[in-house]
């Protein structure tokens, strides 16, 4: 007998990380009792003098923010990573440690605090795409740098202290773990098949189309069939493209065209600005080649029935493996019929 996705309890297999997430559907009808957010939808300034982000102001180290107009970098004042770390070893007994030295980046959007990506305009959302690219670049020659971790932290709900619309890079001399488990699915698929993994994975999953959000000629946005929170999503380039780097102007405007489409959505599904994290997964950069790479970007919005209810990772997802109740295909159904 086949499994019915909508109704029976089930485990899927996270192809990118060998990992696996257990599926309840059931549980969508079960009442919620639990805590609940206060809403995030107030209108803010287009210039706020408290905030440390926004040009001209004085940030919370002593350092002024540049008079940016366009978008804007700079190395984050309290960054997890410093540059001079020494790479020493410490080894007792069981135990081990290694000194890990890198670089923090702060990314400015915009100059406008009251905007998030998908109130942007697309030619504004270009140059933060570029803006990636340049650091992707510039961080990763550097020569102690072997990984590049671009990503987004949007909404007070997910841990942002502050509102205006920025990223963060995080370039370390170790490829994070995370990276590493994709590395090894990546490249066992490569071998076996002499094709991109998610090359593959997305034209299948055009041809199901049950996963599917919203394409274009070159990109794919998709809930993933391995999905843990309640309306996660990737977007992936249907080329195959080993980091950002490797777009051209083309795929750049596609790529920003299909980036405010789908966060434009995600506001629509509660009528809220929706909160995630979200993360550009591409090859590391420590100078050896990766054909089996294949960059694409996810996004983890926590939002599970409306925008005051959150799902929490506690409990069995901590001592066990994560689990969801609304199914990748329901989540998919929902954004797709929100365009």
């Amino acid at each position: 007998m086949s499994i019915n996705f909508s109704e029976d309890p089930h485990r899927r297999y996270n192809l990118l990380t060998g990992e696996w997430v257990l599926v309840s559907p059931h549980r969508t009808k079960r009442p919620w009792q639990g805590k609940v957010e206060p809403i995030q939808n107030g209108k803010r300034p287009t210039y706020d003098p408290n905030c440390y982000l926004c040009p001209g102001n004085e940030r919370a180290g002593g350092k002024r923010t540049h008079k940016y107009t366009s978008t804007y970098a700079f190395d984050n004042d309290f960054g997890a990573l410093l540059p001079h770390t020494e790479s020493s070893n410490y080894q007792n007994g069981l135990l081990q440690a290694k000194g890990e030295k890198g670089i923090c980046r702060v990314i400015c959007f915009s100059p406008d605090h009251s905007l998030t990506i998908p109130q942007m305009q697309l030619s504004d959302i270009e140059k933060i795409i570029s803006l990636w690219q340049e650091e992707y670049q510039q961080l990763g020659s550097k020569a102690f740098i072997k990984h590049v971790q671009i990503f987004e932290n949007k909404g007070a709900v997910m841990g942002c202290s502050n509102p205006h619309p920025h990223g963060q890079i995080w370039a370390q001399s170790s490829i994070p773990q995370e990276v590493a488990k994709k590395s090894i699915q990546l490249k066992k698929y490569w071998n076996d098949n002499k094709r991109s993994l998610l090359h593959d994975y997305v034209e299948q999953e055009l041809d199901a189309e049950e996963r599917i959000i919203c394409h274009n000629e070159y990109f794919v946005a998709l809930v993933p069939f391995w999905a843990v929170w309640p309306y996660e999503a990737m977007i992936i380039p249907r080329k195959h493209h080993q980091h950002i780097n490797q777009i051209d102007s083309d795929e750049k405007i596609a790529y920003a065209k299909i980036l405010k489409d789908l966060t434009q959505r995600f506001d629509k599904v509660f009528d809220t600005s929706f909160p995630y994290s979200s993360g550009i997964h591409q090859s590391p950069t420590d100078g050896k080649h990766y054909p089996e790479w294949h960059f694409h970007m996810t996004f983890y919005p926590p939002l599970l029935r409306s925008a005051t209810v959150k799902k929490f990772m506690v409990g069995y997802e901590m001592f066990a493996n994560p689990q969801r109740d609304i199914t990748a295909e329901m989540a998919a159904e929902k954004l797709r019929a929100l365009g």
